[in-house]
Order: structure tokens, then sequence, then C-alpha cells
């Protein structure tokens, strides 16, 4: 028994050693190898695409990933808690830039943690008046972070874990703001999509960069990236846009490699062993 158990763990070590003896020469080559491993079930296929996606996200830029301004649900630091908690409550958020007079002007972020004993107060008098109710905005909020579009998500992600941040404001090279960004976006591109119950992934398959450029969901329905673009993608071999550019490519594609389907131009940001995640798509008019 001790002499199978020695030996099988002797194999395992023997096929790691082999596929690692010669140094990898840059990231490609180390990713080949770790492949080739996990072809083997030298590696688990599961740890393979958490490996893949920690070594991608320093080539990704904030973004590419980012809600984008138009996306971003905020509350105005004149409001009192009577016009903003009905938006709180429905999106379901946990942090929110606070604003002044537009976007630009992001004054702190408010967490929703911190209202629960206002909230709790609501309930218990709910005939209290408005001006029995001293509420000040600023006095409940956090200092906001803010990062340039161009920072890398491995940067980024570092900066979360030493400032015990979650989420960042993103600043364009005018100095306004682009969007935001937050932790759970930089470790959704290492461990894929963590949805919970109130993900409305529907608004989320597509986030727009600029005019012409978008960042896409490989998982979204054909039908709503039609809807979209004003494409005319068949849906009756494949359901999720992923599924044409895989197609097209006839590979699985790594990152960086790009294709072309009529007016558009497919670019993959983000991919594993076994799917493509995440894409950027242009207009060739652009």
């Amino acid at each position: 028994m001790n002499e199978d158990h020695s030996s099988a763990k002797s194999g395992w070590l023997d096929k790691l050693s082999h596929f690692f003896s010669n140094d990898p020469k840059d990231k490609n080559e180390l990713l080949d190898s770790m492949r080739e491993a996990a072809s083997r079930n030298v590696l688990e296929a599961e740890a393979l695409d958490i490996i893949e996606g920690a070594i991608q996200v320093a080539d990704m830029q904030v973004r590419e990933i980012m809600v984008p301004r138009s996306k971003m649900v905020c509350v105005d630091v004149d409001q009192q808690p009577e016009d903003f908690l009905p938006k709180v409550i429905e999106s379901a958020h946990s942090r929110f830039p606070v604003i002044g007079d537009n976007k630009d002007e992001v004054q702190g972020i408010l967490l929703a943690k911190d209202l629960l004993p206002l909230m709790l107060t609501q309930s218990r008098n709910p005939v209290s008046s408005k001006s029995a109710l001293k509420f000040n905005i600023k006095d409940h909020l956090r200092p906001a972070t803010f990062v340039p579009e161009s920072k890398r998500l491995n940067v980024l992600l570092n900066d979360f874990r030493r400032n015990r941040n979650h989420m960042a404001i993103v600043i364009d090279e005018y100095g306004g703001v682009a969007g935001l960004v937050t932790i759970e976006d930089v470790l959704e591109q290492i461990v894929g999509d963590i949805e919970d119950e109130h993900d409305l992934e529907e608004e989320s398959w597509i986030k727009p960069l600029d005019e012409h450029e978008f960042v896409v969901k490989a998982l979204t329905p054909i039908e709503d990236f039609n809807e979209h673009f004003q494409s005319d993608f068949s849906d009756e071999e494949f359901d999720t846009i992923g599924g044409i550019v895989m197609q097209r490519f006839g590979h699985l594609p790594k990152r960086s490699e790009s294709v072309s389907i009529g007016e558009l131009r497919f670019q993959v940001l983000n991919a594993d062993n076994r799917r493509i995640r995440l894409l950027k798509v242009s207009s060739h008019t652009a």
C-alpha cells in the first residue's frame, strides 16, 4: 500500500518536473506548459482557469472592465433619505458614489450598511416628519479613491488589498469621471462571473468604452447582441455571441487575438483554456 502511494506520488512529481524542466521564456510558454499539464491531469482544470485569469489581469486595464459613467448608480449630496433610499434598495449595491451637481463631482462613497440604523429608525417611526429626521449625508461619507483608466488590474487589485478598499472611481485623461470599478469586477476576471440573487446580468452584457468600442461578455445572448449592434447573427446554431466568434476563429483563441465578422471586429480580452470570457467589439468604420 505504501509502495503504491509512493509510486503514484513519484509519478506525479516526475510529470510536473518534466513540464517545467525548462524555464519558460515568457507568459505564453508558461501557460502552454500549464495547459499541457492540465491535459495530462497533472493540474486540475479549475486551477488552470484561475491561474490563467490571474496572469491575464496583468495585461488588462481598468477601462476594459469598469462600469461606465452612464451605468453608475449615484446619490446626490443634497438628497434626503426618503429620496435616495428607494434607489439604494432597488439596486441592491453595497456602495454608492455621492455626487454634487454632476457625476464629475464625486464627494465620497456612501456604504449601504451605514444606512441600516437610519432605516431601522424609519421603520420604528414611519410617521416621523422630514424635518424631524436629522440626517446629513456628509457625516456618513467615506473617502473616494480615484484611478486612471489605464491602470493595470493586477496593480489595482493589490491597491484594493493594501488599502482595504472595494471601489474606485475611474478618471479619464481629462480628469472627468469615466466610470467606477470594484474589487468584484477584478476578481471576476480571475475566477469568472460572481453572480448573486440581485445581479441583473442582462444589464451588464455590453459596456461602452466610447462611441465605437464596446466590451462584451462572451455569454451575451445573440438576440441581445443583435438588438444592440443592429446585426443579424443567427441563433440557430449558437445561443451566445461567444459561440459565433469561436466558430469564426476555428480554435480556442488566446488573449489579444482578433477576427472580423461582417462590419464588426472582435478582439479577445479574456479567455481561459475552455472558453472565451470577454470581447472588445468595434466597428471597421470607427
